[in-house]
């Protein structure tokens, strides 16, 4: 396809809006039909359309270390988790999304006022069992663990945020809940208005590989960082479109040392195959993936087997034919592995070894400033903001503590040549709040009120408290409570300011608030119960 043709079909779709998928079932029926059965197209649903067929409708577990059980019950009125301690409080919430196709496992999300959270039981399909979300092994996080914009992005199909990356949503939180056709093709208005014509909207097929590899590297690829490009969304992204002009994903430099791992880095992995690095930019995510279909058993086996075939002969295998159990291809050279960030869980080797021992190759990486930038654009890495490094470094330190010296020179410039950019400001009052530097803080963290973010305010109402200025304290975490009405940290700090100020009314109505929010935290608790005799 022409370089000018590709350039107004993507123009069209910048023009267009979202349709939903179930625009496209009039002309396209049966592709509708077998994407719905994939993976994707079951990547979430509400839970009235779950079919929960063979699962347990009822569990218990209890949280290591407490004395606190959370159960799954299934009753007429739909699906209910419940946190409880024998006599002491129980707290339950209708299941309102189950996010997952079941092949691995089933997370579910609850609402609470415009905020989603994370439910704290989750169904893994290998153990045919309920058991803790991950993360809620180590600490009980109850029902408020908040699940963005950038968390549910790669599982729904269009949410609805009321905010770039906040947890708040609007009333329908989802346009589309499933990953659907859009997702891909982008959005289909004018397709649909025109019939259906030819050029009217993306099709991937017709992308070269690398630039159709963008659309399933939006998902498939985690990275240790994700920047956004300065005024950009996560809903920004187009396919037919660099994800490099919407968001950026850093990762650290591969050594070739370090153990590999399978958690969505599908992209990197394919990349460092020998069948991508041979095959001159032509191999890509759809040479053996359809997106539409799914095959499944004895079918994948063959499907896939074809696949390999397209590139490779009966004679490339070099073990004999009585040594192969199959011939299975994918069995023997991308086996599945046990993934252990989340248990239960497998995922396929998309690094394709020959051998079970083949060392990692060394990779052709683009490395600026010290950080692996994922696939940028074919004409060349373009010079990043210091502000994105900025936000780089400060992801990924959080992993890799190394990074703290990059992230705190990239401030010292930045203190210089841009300090009244709103997330410089952010950093520069976190440095000075952790240095004692009060006042300097404060100035700074004025000054980043814009990016409207809760840490922001909590940081900025601490530090007045510490420079005696306490009643403005008092309205900065009010108003970083209105942003985030489930940050427990937040409303402690506010209830142990009204003790201090012997505003005894105040604390205690916004300790009954905080417990009727956090009823596991068994301190505040009895800090009310002590309050009330």
């Amino acid at each position: 396809m022409g370089a000018l043709r590709l350039l107004l079909i993507f123009a069209f779709a910048l023009n267009a809006q979202y349709v939903g998928s179930k625009a496209c079932y009039g002309c396209h029926s049966d592709i509708y039909k077998a994407f719905k059965k994939t993976d994707m197209g079951r990547s979430m649903a509400s839970v009235g359309d779950w079919k929960a067929d063979g699962i347990p409708t009822e569990a218990s577990i209890q949280q290591p270390g407490t004395s606190h059980v959370f159960s799954v019950t299934k009753s007429e009125a739909g699906w209910t988790q419940t946190e409880s301690e024998a006599g002491v409080f129980s707290i339950d919430h209708k299941l309102d999304y189950v996010v997952g196709s079941g092949f691995n496992g089933l997370a579910f999300l609850i609402r609470r006022g415009d905020f989603l959270f994370q439910a704290p039981l989750s169904y893994y399909s290998r153990a045919h069992k309920w058991d803790l979300s991950p993360g809620y092994e180590q600490v009980d996080l109850g029902f408020s663990r908040m699940v963005p914009q950038e968390c549910i992005n790669c599982h729904a199909g269009r949410p609805s945020p009321q905010s770039n990356g906040s947890a708040a949503y609007a009333e329908q939180p989802f346009q589309e809940v499933a990953i659907g056709c859009e997702n891909c093709h982008g959005p289909g208005e004018n397709h649909v208005k025109a019939g259906g014509k030819k050029g009217t909207i993306v099709n991937p097929a017709k992308l070269k590989p690398a630039l159709a590899d963008n659309i399933c590297l939006n998902c498939h690829q985690a990275g240790d960082a994700r920047v956004l490009q300065p005024g950009k969304s996560y809903l920004d992204f187009r396919p037919g479109e660099w994800l490099f002009d919407t968001a950026v994903i850093f990762k650290q430099p591969a050594t070739g040392t370090e153990p590999e791992s399978d958690l969505l880095e599908h992209y990197s992995a394919m990349q460092a195959s020998r069948c991508f690095r041979e095959s001159a930019g032509r191999l890509g995510c759809m040479t053996c993936h359809d997106p539409h279909t799914q095959p499944a058993g004895e079918q994948a086996v063959s499907y896939y087997r074809a696949k390999c075939l397209t590139c490779h002969t009966e004679k490339s295998c070099n073990r004999p034919a009585s040594a192969r159990s199959t011939d299975n291809c994918v069995g023997c050279h991308m086996p599945k592995r046990d993934v252990t960030q989340i248990s239960h869980s497998a995922l396929t080797n998309h690094r394709i070894p020959a051998r079970s021992d083949e060392p990692m190759p060394a990779l052709k990486q683009v490395v600026q400033d010290g950080v692996v930038v994922i696939d940028p654009p074919e004409q060349g890495a373009r010079q990043l903001p210091k502000v994105m490094l900025l936000q780089a470094y400060q992801q990924m330190a959080q992993k890799h503590p190394e990074y703290e010296q990059n992230y705190l020179s990239v401030l010292d410039e930045l203190e210089k040549s841009q300090p009244r950019d709103a997330f410089v400001e952010a950093a520069l009052g976190d440095r000075a709040f952790t240095q004692g530097q009060t006042e300097e803080a404060i100035e700074h963290l004025q000054q980043a009120l814009p990016l409207a973010k809760p840490a922001v305010y909590l940081e900025l109402g601490e530090s007045l408290i510490k420079a005696g200025r306490s009643q403005e304290a008092i309205e900065y975490l009010k108003k970083g409570a209105g942003l985030d009405p489930y940050n427990a940290v937040m409303q402690k700090t506010l209830i142990l300011l009204y003790i201090n100020l012997r505003s005894y009314s105040e604390a205690r109505l916004s300790m009954e608030k905080y417990v009727e929010t956090f009823p596991e935290d068994s301190f505040m608790r009895s800090l009310l119960a002590r309050v009330s005799r």
